[in-house]
């Protein structure tokens, strides 16, 4: 436990963290099951310490967020609409994509922002609105603000958990971690719910 906790003390200490954080960070925008998130919270878990800079973290993880997102928009605007035509039906994937399809028209900016909290929906969203020629500009303002919210968001929480447990990194990491999965939970809760009551009109009238 010791060489781990002196690993991640100097692995967050390098200046090289930096490009790491941020490179994770594009790579997680169009490559889902890379863990920007975890990473962007271990770091600000150390930051309590002194090192890396908050500051610094922050704005790597958000410029690294707005270019991933930029790259899975250009992969759904350069072919997506058959890739996307391509994924099985009624699997989980298929699923995301339709509902984001159906939002994006009327709440293009706030399914971009609540993507960024939903495993896997960033990826989806990002991706259909690149297929479905979502105004580039729009695109590049709405996901600005969702990528600066996440890696604040992010960074404090890791940072919190830092302060709560300034001598113990790795119980301030799984309290960072503990509140970034009841966010998420919470989120995917809202959103159930949300389905849920605009399913029920729909099946009243049917009947």
């Amino acid at each position: 436990m010791m060489d781990l906790l002196d690993l991640l003390h100097q692995t967050m200490s390098s200046p090289w963290v930096y490009l790491a954080i941020f490179a994770i960070a594009v790579l997680d925008g169009f490559f889902p099951v890379v863990p920007s998130e975890t990473a962007v919270i271990t770091a600000g878990v150390f930051a309590a310490s002194g090192a890396p800079d908050l500051p610094v973290v922050i704005l790597v993880a958000a410029a690294g967020a707005l270019v991933g997102d930029h790259v899975s928009y250009a992969i759904g605007r350069g072919g997506g609409a058959r890739l996307l035509a391509r994924l099985p039906a009624g699997g989980r994937r298929r699923r995301a994509v339709d509902r984001a399809r159906r939002g994006i028209a009327t709440r293009g900016g706030l399914i971009l922002t609540v993507a960024r909290y939903v495993p896997g929906g960033r990826t989806a969203v990002t991706l259909t609105m690149g297929a479905v020629h979502f105004p580039r500009r729009r695109f590049l303002a709405f996901d600005a603000l969702a990528a600066g919210s996440w890696a604040l968001y992010s960074a404090l929480v890791g940072y919190l958990g830092g302060l709560a447990f300034e001598q113990d990194p790795l119980r301030g990491l799984l309290l960072g971690l503990g509140l970034a999965l009841t966010v998420t939970v919470l989120v995917e809760a809202a959103r159930w719910a949300r389905q849920r009551r605009s399913h029920r009109p729909a099946a009243a009238h049917q009947l």
